[in-house]
C-alpha cells in the first residue's frame, strides 16, 4: 500500500549558514594574499549562483532547438550576446577614439583548420557530457556523478590541449588569418553586422518555435 504522505523536506538553513562563513572566512584569506582575489571570489560565486538558479547552460542552448524545440535558452544566449557586443564595442572604440591600446587585440586569434576540429570536438563533447564547462561545474556542485566524471576529463583534455598548443599553433593556427570587424567594415558597419545576424538568429528561433508549437496543436 502507497503512502500519500511526502517526505518533508530537510532544513539546509545550517548548511546555507557554514557555506556562508566558509566563503566570508576564505575571502578574508584572500584578501591577505591580495587586494585583487576577494573580486575574483565574489565574482565567481555570484556567477556560480546566477548559473545555478537559472538553469543557464550554453550546451542547452545550442542544443536544446534541435532536439526539443525549446528556444528559452538560446533567446537568452543570444540576447546576451548582443548586449556585450555594444558593450564591448564602446570599451574598445573609446580607447580607439582616445589614441590608446585596443583592449583584448592579442585575442583576436587566426581562423584556421583547427578551430573548425575544436569546434566539432567540442561540440560532439559537450552534448555527450550534458553541458558546456559552466554547466558541468554547475551540476557538479549539485551533486551529479556524471558531471563529475565530464569535470575530470575536461580538466585532463584542457591540461593536454594546453601540452600541444605550441604544436598547433605552428602547425595550423599561425598560419590562418585574423578577421576583425572594424578594420573591415568600420566600427559602426562591424556593430551593425553583428547585430543584424544576432536578428536573424532570433527571428529563426521564432520560427522554429513557432512550428513546434504548431506540431503540439495538431
Amino acid at each position: 500500500m502507497y503512502s500519500n504522505k511526502t517526505k518533508g523536506k530537510k532544513n539546509q538553513a545550517p548548511f546555507g549558514f557554514i557555506i556562508l562563513i566558509f566563503a566570508i572566512g576564505f575571502g578574508v584569506f584572500l584578501n591577505s594574499l591580495s587586494d585583487v582575489l576577494p573580486f575574483y571570489w565574489i565574482t565567481g560565486l555570484a556567477f556560480g549562483f546566477v548559473l545555478q538558479r537559472s538553469k543557464f547552460c550554453f550546451a542547452a542552448a545550442i542544443r536544446d532547438p534541435y532536439l526539443i524545440g525549446s528556444t528559452i535558452l538560446s533567446k537568452s544566449l543570444l540576447i546576451s550576446i548582443a548586449l556585450t557586443t555594444i558593450g564591448f564595442t564602446a570599451i574598445k572604440y573609446g580607447s580607439y577614439i582616445n589614441g590608446e591600446t585596443i583592449p583584448g587585440q592579442r585575442l583576436v586569434i587566426n581562423i584556421s583548420f583547427a578551430i573548425i576540429i575544436g569546434g566539432i570536438l567540442f561540440g560532439i563533447g559537450m552534448v555527450l557530457a550534458g553541458g558546456c564547462a559552466s554547466g558541468v561545474l554547475m551540476r557538479t556542485g549539485e551533486g551529479f556523478l556524471t558531471q563529475l566524471v565530464a569535470l575530470v576529463f575536461f580538466i585532463i583534455g584542457s591540461l593536454w590541449g594546453a601540452h600541444d598548443f605550441q604544436w598547433w599553433n605552428e602547425n595550423f593556427i599561425s598560419k590562418g588569418f585574423k578577421v576583425f570587424l572594424p578594420d573591415i567594415f568600420g566600427w559602426f558597419g562591424a556593430l551593425s553586422v553583428q547585430l543584424f545576424f544576432i536578428g536573424l538568429l532570433y527571428i529563426l528561433l521564432d520560427r522554429i518555435e513557432l512550428n513546434r508549437t504548431e506540431d503540439l496543436d495538431d
